[in-house]
């Protein structure tokens, strides 16, 4: 599939964003157009099946898309396509369909990986698929959208650890640390699992092996070394391992019940991991997926550091505006945490144009 295809799933993707942040806005009685209100309810399906989705099962069927032609990219179709119904507010399993639809073909894509290439690493990203594909059906089949949200944090954290993982290779990781990431996985799944029946115990169990995950993560990430070094893989490091940070501080407030409906935690800490650490691994290996995704030149510019303060400092003054139970700083913060995303956004489209004006520059 080329790129001029694989555009039109990139704007879906990035319309189902800039709505999922105003609806997040919108939950915090912050004035949006009545249309992105309408979706207050839909923040986090939005955010994570629809976007997040998105860009992930892209970036997989980029890998696979050569060698299996095109049924890979049907997942982040139907990951967009899954937000639009949404936009329009077709009814809602609708949406539910396609999202486990995609989480469907994004697991037989990964499971096919994994039986290309039997890994520790390979088996993560397919559990963390499945993780998508089991939160969007625990969705359809409940009618409850907050019994999906652990699970598709496991999509995302599986999915970025996996990833990391593969790069220890280029390290010497005892056989000991990588039996110890295999445990963290389990206790991860079983937590979940136990959830579906007992709910704070499960989600506690699941919060202790984030924070464990986010330790390991810590210790063994290649992002230890590069940190040394200067320009991109600085910039890289600096986000992942300020990242893991965000993990450990958002695990270790669901493990005293911030994972939990109704804990007055719970929006601190499901932000400082799907916004904290997730949206760091975003900022950090954008410069690398962009290029391969669409095909798009990122060069790397001191700038990129700006997006990532502007995170970091209003997810910090999002956390003590939810300790302090004071509104006005909370709805603050959250339209920084839109500026930053959108400081992001504009980053990279500048950046971008950098590249093509150098390219053309070169040939000239």
């Amino acid at each position: 599939m080329n790129i001029a295809t694989r555009l039109p799933i990139i704007f879906l993707g990035m319309l189902s964003l800039i709505v999922g942040v105003l609806a997040g806005l919108a939950r915090l009685a912050v004035d949006v157009p009545t249309s992105a209100a309408a979706q207050a309810g839909n923040h986090g399906a939005l955010m994570i099946a629809a976007f997040l989705g998105t860009v992930i099962s892209l970036e997989r069927a980029v890998a696979l898309g050569s060698a299996h032609r095109v049924w890979p990219y049907l997942a982040p179709l139907c990951a967009g396509l899954g937000g639009l119904a949404l936009l329009l507010g077709i009814p809602v399993w609708v949406a539910q369909a396609l999202f486990t639809i995609a989480g469907s073909l994004l697991t037989a894509g990964s499971s096919l990986i994994l039986r290309q290439q039997p890994a520790l690493y390979t088996a993560t990203l397919a559990l963390g698929a499945l993780s998508w594909l089991i939160g969007s059906i625990a969705w359809g089949g409940s009618g409850s959208i907050l019994i999906a949200v652990p699970w598709w944090m496991a999509f995302l954290v599986l999915t970025i650890a996996g990833e990391r993982l593969e790069l220890t290779r280029f390290l010497p990781t005892p056989v000991a640390a990588k039996r110890a990431f295999a445990i963290i996985v389990v206790v991860l799944l079983t937590g979940m699992s136990i959830a579906f029946w007992q709910e704070e115990l499960g989600l506690s169990l699941y919060a202790t092996g984030l924070t464990v995950l986010s330790l390991w993560l810590v210790r063994y990430d290649i992002a230890r070394h590069t940190v040394k070094q200067t320009g991109l893989p600085r910039y890289i490091a600096v986000c992942l391992l300020s990242g893991y940070i965000w993990l450990a501080f958002g695990s270790l407030l669901g493990a005293v019940g911030g994972f939990s409906p109704g804990n007055p935690l719970r929006d601190s800490a499901l932000h400082a991991v799907f916004l904290g650490f997730v949206f760091s691994m975003i900022f950090g290996h954008a410069p690398i997926i962009f290029p391969a995704v669409a095909r798009i030149k990122i060069p790397y510019h001191p700038a990129f550091y700006l997006q990532l303060g502007v995170l970091h400092a209003s997810l910090l003054m999002r956390v003590v505006g939810d300790l302090g139970d004071m509104l006005p700083v909370r709805q603050v913060a959250a339209i920084a945490n839109g500026v930053a995303l959108l400081t992001f956004v504009a980053t990279m489209v500048v950046s971008a144009l950098r590249g093509r004006s150098n390219r053309y520059l070169k040939y000239a």
